[in-house]
């Protein structure tokens, strides 16, 4: 089973920036698709953004021209790049691999945007 693990989350101010990563396990991350999911108190899990393995990103409206996601292969690790951060954008950040018919979540980290 490949091990996600999630680093970066913490308390900002409206406007502010923070950068999202997840460190994967084993030797597919580099084949796999990776994803940034939130779900903040209430409502459901939703898509944030994606990559595909060949490096196609996909982005959800909300966070589009303010988020970019990326990927360090060599490094088994994704990215999510967050800025101008709003209030809304409070909630717990996911990362998502799917290779095949693996699936795996990473634990969660924390993102306040708040003054």
């Amino acid at each position: 089973q490949v091990q996600l693990v999630e680093s970066g989350g913490g308390l900002v101010q409206p406007g502010g920036s923070l950068r999202l990563s997840c460190k994967a396990s084993g030797s597919i991350f580099s084949s796999s698709a990776m994803g940034w999911y939130r779900q903040a108190p209430g409502k459901e899990r939703e898509l944030v953004a994606a990559v595909a393995f060949g490096g196609n990103t996909d982005y959800a409206d909300s966070v589009k021209g303010r988020f970019t996601i990326s990927r360090d292969n060599a490094r088994n690790t994704l990215y999510l790049q967050m800025n101008t951060l709003k209030p809304e954008d409070t909630a717990v950040y996911y990362c998502n691999l799917k290779w095949r018919y693996v699936e795996s979540w990473g634990q969660g980290t924390q993102v306040t945007v708040s003054s």
